[in-house]
């Protein structure tokens, strides 16, 4: 009689020992810190002011490629400082271990090079390395715009390009402009898209439909608009989500004709101290995936460069989630990119610039515990 009572336990025993595990296993993940990699320190040289504006990809072959400023006299931007390097390091295990740190763009003392972006096209193979330049002893205020490429996944790159003409006007010749440092991106269609900003003249984009061989501008100024990222929808409209400096929030153009013509309004729920942000596409169900899924990673504060938080939207940035705090503290720019494993990988500049640090979560990190929310709100 004992035996056949316990038979029938057993299957009741089993099911609590295994919901018990998964209760403890989701606690385990809502509440796991993340752990955090300094990739460029501030106080590793005597020789070295400080690091800023990091920018990463993953190469096709898997690597991942930070690159960054290594602003040497001093932490002042491209127009104050002399000598200012792009440095990069990689990993090829997802982030567990990296290269040390060389220079991939290093012009003689006078003339500075930042603010990296980057985009790797996925036809070709190849990785494009966009930055500002400036000969402060030719042309001092004077910002040209520079490309190097790839074709071995980041180990080698050409000798840079000047693009100025290609992606500007003449009239802009002595105007304060950049290309917004992080990340452009690819179409379904190849184009290859990014930003530049003209702070007398507005935001603009310029694009390339020979895989980077040429370029032109698209004479459309977005306005208002500062440092940007763009996204392709899932339709195949284009967003571009634009740092403000002053209202504390993020402002958002969209359009649905390729750049002819745009909206735009402001996203009073991406609050934003006015700085650098980074926007990225995790899923499509034009690829067959079950959901569109947008990501967006900024410092989420009105006052101040703290509190760097990522959000999740499902319904193509018209919505966000409220979020998960990457970290709390002291944070400003960020930039994301797609892990060979799946996971987002992540790096800002933390602590008030001393550090530049990766980490890496997988979306059941980032969504774990929506259903709660959700279930509160009332939704379905």
């Amino acid at each position: 009689m004992t035996k056949v009572i316990f038979k029938r336990l057993l299957p009741i025993i089993f099911l609590t020992a295994l919901l018990n595990s998964c209760a403890s296993k989701k606690k385990l993940l809502s509440d796991a810190p993340l752990e955090f990699t300094n990739l460029f320190g501030s106080d590793w040289s005597e020789d070295i002011s400080c690091y800023r504006i990091p920018a990463i990809v993953t190469a096709i072959n898997g690597d991942l490629l930070v690159a960054i400023d290594e602003r040497v006299p001093s932490c002042g931007d491209l127009k104050w400082s002399k000598e200012i390097n792009i440095v990069m390091r990689r990993s090829s295990d997802n982030g567990k271990t990296w290269t040390e740190i060389e220079r991939v763009v290093d012009h003689p003392y006078g003339k500075s090079a930042s603010d990296p972006s980057m985009i790797v096209d996925q036809v070709t193979g190849e990785v494009l390395l966009f930055y500002n330049y400036m000969d402060h002893d030719k042309e001092k205020n004077v910002y040209y715009l520079m490309l190097t490429r790839s074709n071995d996944h980041g180990k080698t790159w050409s000798t840079p390009i000047d693009i100025t003409s290609q992606i500007t006007k003449p009239a802009w010749h002595k105007d304060f402009k950049f290309i917004t440092s992080g990340r452009g991106i690819q179409t379904r269609d190849g184009k290859l898209i990014h930003t530049l900003v003209n702070l007398e003249s507005g935001l603009h984009l310029f694009f390339s439909d020979d895989h980077g061989h040429s370029w032109q501008l698209l004479d459309k100024p977005l306005l208002p608009g500062n440092e940007s990222k763009i996204v392709e929808l899932d339709n195949g409209d284009w967003m571009v989500n634009c740092r403000l400096n002053g209202p504390g929030m993020r402002h958002v153009h969209s359009s649905t004709d390729m750049g002819k013509t745009w909206s735009d309004r402001v996203d009073s729920t991406l609050v934003d101290s006015g700085c650098n942000a980074s926007i990225i596409r995790y899923t499509s169900l034009s690829n067959g995936d079950d959901k569109n899924r947008l990501l967006f990673a900024n410092a989420n504060s009105k006052d101040d460069r703290t509190n760097l938080t990522l959000k999740i939207s499902y319904d193509e940035g018209q919505t966000w989630s409220q979020g998960k705090t990457i970290y709390s503290g002291g944070s400003a720019y960020s930039t994301m990119t797609l892990l060979q494993n799946g996971d987002i990988g992540l790096v800002f500049e933390k602590d008030d610039y001393k550090e530049n640090a990766f980490t890496s979560l997988s979306l059941e990190w980032l969504t774990d515990g929506e259903d709660k929310i959700t279930q509160a709100s009332g939704k379905d």
